[in-house]
């Protein structure tokens, strides 16, 4: 679910899988939201759901998300890698 900031007003809301304890990470245009072992991708201005995935073998429990900076410095790991492989 999202609501406006400054109103309180609700937004979107997204049925998922679970909503026992959701765990959620904004980067840019997409909500990641983790729960019950399996994680959703949504787009944040909608909440509509771009794709999920179960992650098969991980389990069922908590999902935790990186900061920004780590996710900045894989996608940096990536591009050196693919340059470097080309």
């Amino acid at each position: 679910m999202a609501l406006n900031a400054d109103t309180g007003e609700e937004l979107w809301r997204t049925k998922l899988k679970s909503s026992a304890l959701v765990t959620i990470w904004l980067v840019g245009k997409h909500v990641y939201a983790g729960t019950s072992g399996e994680l959703f991708c949504l787009e944040a201005r909608t909440g509509s759901l771009l794709w999920q995935n179960n992650l098969k073998g991980l389990g069922l429990g908590l999902i935790s998300f990186a900061n920004g900076d780590a996710a900045a410095a894989y996608t940096e790991m990536q591009a050196q890698a693919a340059a470097a492989s080309a």
